[in-house]
This record gives structure tokens, sequence and C-alpha cells, in this order.
């Protein structure tokens, strides 16, 4: 990041992206343009930065990411250098129940803002994606993983593509640890799915931190943030427990439900078809992959457009898995004759 630089901040609404907004308006940017489909949340991140003394000047817009001609008025009007792109579609289980809108607004939304940001010249993208990009077994993983590749597949000498893997981030809504603490307020019981499962976790403070430093690296590509040991979910449920005074298992129980449709044991960072390369910062490492053909892939990407724009979910996994061969649908996907909805029980 440049100072006297307008930055595009999408999903500014979200954990991430307000988090974001908050560094950024202490910055030497010039102004921050917030962008989000979600009206409470991004009224919500303006309200907050209008406390900020000493705040930078800032434009919030409520539109969507698919929405080229509205990013093409964004981009013409406020000439952003810097976007940092943290518009996704996220949880898992959802996205698995409603795969053409992950493809859509992942994908195809990452499409649409990385071709805006080479057609005005615009110094970098900085895609967040995700440790579920990595041998994908979810919609949402692949997703992720696509929008990597688009970002590969659009980076110049003149507008930089980047994408940061972050593992679980702590406190944000839908992770882990806000849905033990309101299961431990009720009395639990505490669920978890597996008693193997684990996680890669890193704080907000800490992805933010990774997020702008990957934004100074001078090279491009896919970058993932340095990690510790994975934690066991139920040993971070038991800790959760115990800070709250109770007993894990006597006054709090731990039920083991089962991994939902897409979920895996644990995640990983980089794949054994992937390479490391040292960052400039010590808290990154630089992944190297294959190179893309750029004309088969384009040709795919057209294909699952088709797929997506006539809903054809009996088609979706094999054109998934013709781009990303490593991706593996879960059963839930290979089944599907129908949008995937989940009826209440009364």
């Amino acid at each position: 990041m440049k100072a006297g630089e307008n930055i595009l901040v999408t999903g500014a609404g979200g954990c991430i992206g307000s988090a974001l907004a908050r560094t950024l308006a202490k910055s030497q940017a010039r102004r921050v343009i917030l962008l989000d489909h979600a009206e409470h949340e991004l009224h919500e991140i303006e309200c907050a930065l209008g406390s900020v003394e000493d705040c930078i000047p800032y434009t919030a817009i409520v539109g969507d990411i698919c929405d080229a001609a509205l990013l093409a008025e964004v981009f013409e009007e406020y000439r952003p250098q810097t976007i940092y792109h943290a518009a996704a579609f996220k949880h898992v289980a959802m996205m698995e129940r409603n795969p053409l809108a992950a493809i859509r607004n992942n994908v195809f939304g990452t499409l649409t803002l990385a071709r805006m940001t080479a057609q005005f010249n615009a110094r970098q993208l900085v895609m967040i994606s995700t440790d579920k990009a990595v041998n994908s077994r979810s919609v949402m993983g692949v997703s992720k993983r696509l929008a990597e590749l688009i970002l590969l597949r659009f980076d110049n000498t003149n507008t930089r593509m980047k994408a940061v893997r972050l593992g679980n981030v702590l406190g944000s809504r839908g992770s882990v640890a806000p849905l033990f603490s309101a299961q431990i307020a009720r009395g639990g019981p505490v669920t978890v799915t597996h008693p193997e499962v684990s996680r890669y976790f890193v704080t907000l403070t800490e992805a933010v931190e990774i997020i702008v430093a990957a934004a100074n690296e001078d090279e491009a590509g896919i970058f993932a943030s340095q990690v510790g040991e994975p934690i066991k979910i139920v040993a971070l449920a038991q800790q959760l427990i115990k800070a709250a005074g109770f007993t894990p298992g006597n006054e709090i129980a731990i039920v083991f439900t089962e991994l939902s449709p897409g979920e895996k044991l644990s995640e990983e960072m980089v794949s054994n078809r992937e390479s490391i390369a040292p960052a400039c910062d010590t808290r990154l490492r630089w992944i190297k992959s294959a190179q893309i053909n750029a004309g088969t892939f384009d040709a795919q990407i057209k294909d699952l457009a088709r797929i997506v724009e006539r809903r054809n979910l009996r088609s979706l996994a094999d054109a998934l898995t013709r781009i990303v061969p490593e991706y593996e649908p879960s059963d839930l996907l290979l089944n599907a004759k129908k949008p995937l909805v989940r009826v209440a029980a009364k």
C-alpha cells in the first residue's frame, strides 16, 4: 500500500473487511471505498469510522461484486490502486447446500473484479483466501481455489494479483468460538463434529496484519500465512468451558455430532502440487503453483458460467473437477438433482 492511494475494500461490512477498514482509516491512503451488498453491516462500519479520530475520507457503496456496471462506475470515479477483496460466501455447510450461489459469488464475482482491476490498471488486487482452497472437499473451498486461479490468470506486470490463505479467524461471525460461547451460556451442550477434527487459527488482528503484509510484497501470486500446529476443536471447546468457570464433560457436556458434507478432519495450507519460497515478510510464505494454460482455462470458465446460468446442478461437479482435478465433491453435490433446500422441522 502506498501513501496517497485510493483503496477499495470489498466485503467491507464483514469481520475481516471491517477490520481492514478500521486499519486503513488511520493510514496514509487518500480515501477508502467500502463496498458491500449487506446494507446493515455496511452501515455499521460507516458509523464506526465516523467516530475514528483523524479518519481519512471514506465512501460507503451498497453493491454486488458481480455487478460489472457498478464496479465500472466505482473504478471510473475513484480509480482505486489497491483493492482488498474480502467479499465471499464462506460457510461450508450452507454453501454445500447452495453451490450455485457459492460459485456465482466467489468465482464470478472475483472474475468480474479482477477484470475491472486489470482494465483500469490498478496497482494490485489482494484477495483473502482460505486453507479450504487446498485439496478442496467443499464447494466453498473449491470456489476459493478457482478464485485463486483467476488471479493467477489475470496477473500482469502492471497489475499484480495476490491471494492470502488464512486459517479460521477467531471471533469472526460463524466461527466456532462464538458458537461454543453461546452454547456454554445456555448451559450446553457444546457440539463438536468429530473428536479428531482440527483447524488452523489466527486472530482477527493477526489476519489484518498478514493481509497488509501481502499487499506490501513485491511478488504476486498466492501467499500463505505462517502457522503453528493446528488446534483440535474439542480442545478449544474444553478451554472455553474452563474459561467460563465450568468443568468440561461434567457441568457442560461436549457432544459429538458428525462431519458436515464437504467438511474435512484437517486442513492444509499448501498442497503437494505446490512449492514454497520465502517471502520478504517472515509472516508469509510464497506459494508457487503450476502455470495456467490461458486458453484452456478461459474455455473452462465459460463452460462453468453457462452451467451456473442454467442452474444445472447435475453438471456442476464435473465442471469443477475438470478445472480443479484434486477437488473431491461431497455426496450431497454428486447426488443433487434440484436446488438443495433444507426444510426446517416443525
